[in-house]
């Protein structure tokens, strides 16, 4: 975190800067757990050609070659663990990783190339069709080990024929903007894709497929993780038209994905592959990190830190201000009752909110959250929420997040700022900008979702 020492003395009171320093620590924490070549290490281990993933262990001595492939925000950091692990015992291997971050990664064996987030260009395109000539090499005598993270569905592009990047970019957009949950934007993207919802699986076959999952999505489903490039895909091209019609986008929707996507529904061409494909007979998904890993790694430093702490989920969902103001509601109901726990109190939560966008500000789920919970936590002493992206960007902005205290509105008065019409405009970056309370981490290189966690002594 890199601006920690200034949000701490950002404060009115001692009991203020207490609570922030103990929430800001416990966010910290979380991002080790979740550093993805801590994981890796971890979960993955290689001793006389036995590869042991999880429980279930490989003899490479029954392989030839060993391709490595996938993408995501955290798999440059992922593949530096598997090359540290694997060696020479990789043949070959590509990756999409985001633009800018090339030079931050060290490995000899994987290429690494460059694409966008969140919405996808030509170049993840580019790096895409990389990757299936890659995996055409492999035979049945092969292994494909898929690395994927968060971000793997933007930065793993392959558009269906017919379907330019423009379309595509466009529809990704508008879902983005709409209040769409994770899940339903990718039962679109699956489908507009040669790629993601099993493609990758299918195209490698017969080879044997490995991937290993770093999940970004409430619950871990594996479908949803980037798309599911390696997993049987249950939606159809049914569900994708109902996800743009729920949200109003059907209307509005290129003509070349409304196409697509109606000959899909009538059986015109191939729906994506489905359960008891012979291609997944020879795949094994193992999700080797998460976001409830991370979240229970800064219970146990609040524990340790002589706080009641209580874990309360992994599954946070809803419109991110609505979150922010049930927060805040924990907050007096700590201080009032002592319950859930008893003061001093910290509460973890992860999971995905999600903005509806009305207005034309700037801002992020996270910022969202804490604007939402400053609003009704005037007044109190000693509590703070925090609340990040592990990816380090929270939304369209530099940001991880932000922070607030009981003070937060009292401090914005002083400056003139209204904040609940920062919240209507959807401008929390603005509104935190101006107090100095935005939380930086900068890209970290992985991503298991967000976090937040409510502070109270």
């Amino acid at each position: 975190m890199k601006n920690k020492v200034e949000l701490i003395k950002n404060s009115k009171s001692s009991s203020d800067r207490r609570a922030r320093k103990l929430a800001l620590n416990g966010l910290d924490t979380a991002l080790k757990a979740a550093d993805p070549q801590n994981i890796m290490r971890s979960r993955i281990t290689l001793k006389e050609n036995l590869l042991k993933i999880n429980e279930k262990t490989f003899n490479l001595k029954n392989f030839e070659k060993i391709y490595v492939v996938g993408g995501g925000k955290a798999s440059g950091l992922m593949a530096e663990a598997l090359e540290g692990i694997l060696g020479d015992h990789i043949t070959d291997g590509t990756l999409n990783v985001p633009h800018g971050t090339l030079d931050q990664y060290k490995t000899q064996r994987i290429k690494l190339w460059g694409a966008s987030h969140p919405v996808p260009d030509k170049a993840g395109i580019e790096g895409t069709r990389r990757i299936l000539d890659l995996v055409s090499q492999a035979d049945e005598k092969d292994l494909v080990i898929c690395l994927v993270s968060g971000g793997g569905s933007s930065l793993m592009p392959l558009p269906r024929s017919g379907i330019s990047i423009t379309d595509k970019k466009n529809i990704t957009e508008s879902l983005l903007k709409s209040g769409a949950t994770i899940n339903e934007i990718n039962t679109v993207r699956k489908h507009v894709s040669d790629f993601k919802g099993g493609w990758l699986a299918k195209r490698a076959y017969p080879a044997t497929v490995i991937s290993l999952l770093l999940s970004d999505v409430v619950g871990d489903p594996l479908e949803v993780i980037a798309s599911g490039p390696t997993v049987p895909d249950s939606t159809t091209f049914r569900d994708a038209v109902n996800v743009l019609k729920k949200y109003k986008l059907w209307d509005d929707a290129p003509n070349s994905i409304k196409e697509i996507f109606l000959d899909g529904e009538k059986g015109l061409i191939p729906e994506t592959p489905k359960p008891g494909d012979a291609a997944f007979q020879r795949t094994h998904n193992f999700v080797v990190g998460n976001n409830r890993s991370a979240s229970l790694a800064a219970c146990r430093k609040l524990r340790d830190a002589g706080l009641n702490t209580l874990f309360l989920t992994s599954y946070m969902e809803g419109e991110a201000r609505y979150v922010g103001a049930i927060l805040a509601a924990l907050f007096k109901e700590v201080s009032a009752s002592g319950s859930p726990v008893s003061k001093p109190a910290a509460l973890v939560v992860g999971g995905e909110t999600t903005v509806t966008v009305v207005g034309k500000g700037k801002g992020g789920r996270n910022q969202e959250i804490a604007l939402g919970a400053a609003l009704k936590m005037d007044g109190l002493e000693g509590a703070v929420v925090a609340s990040i992206n592990t990816d380090g960007i929270d939304g369209p902005t530099d940001a991880a997040g932000a922070l607030a205290d009981g003070k937060t509105l009292l401090r914005s008065k002083e400056l003139g700022l209204k904040a609940d019409e920062f919240l209507a405009n959807n401008d929390s970056y603005s509104f935190f900008a101006r107090l100095g309370d935005l939380i930086f981490t900068g890209p970290t290189g992985t991503n298991v979702n967000d976090i937040s966690i409510v502070v109270v002594v």
